[in-house]
């Protein structure tokens, strides 16, 4: 049983940053991804990084979001900047089955609770 909290989210203006936190029971060595689900739409991919660093971003966050880990503290990370109306979503994040990177919702198979992030004009 894997248990993964998430944290950070909140209300702010288009164009603040916020900072996620997602942390785990213990120890991971697989991909780490994030996804974001807004209402009435469908879960997305944002954004995967791998035990060593590798990461990827989804097209619509690319140069605005940043992802990293931090292995002694079991914390995955979400750094968005340059927020937009459009960001607004409850945010996830997930462990991987494997330590490939991944966009694909069917490679993770442990969820967060999600954290909502909701960004105003």
């Amino acid at each position: 049983q894997v248990q993964l909290v998430e944290s950070g989210g909140g209300l702010v203006q288009a164009g603040g940053s916020l900072r996620l936190s997602c942390v785990a029971s213990g120890r991971i060595f697989h991909a780490m991804g994030w996804f974001r689900q807004a209402p009435g739409k469908e879960r997305e991919f944002v954004a995967c990084i791998t035990w060593t660093g590798r990461n990827t971003y989804a097209e619509a966050v690319k140069g605005r979001f940043t992802v990293s880990r931090d292995s002694a503290k079991n914390t995955v990370y979400l750094q968005m900047n340059s927020l937009k109306s459009e960001d607004t979503a409850i945010y996830y994040c997930a462990r991987g089955k494997s330590g490939d990177l991944s966009s694909e919702l069917l490679q993770y198979v442990y969820w967060g609770q999600g954290t909502q992030v909701t960004v105003s004009s």
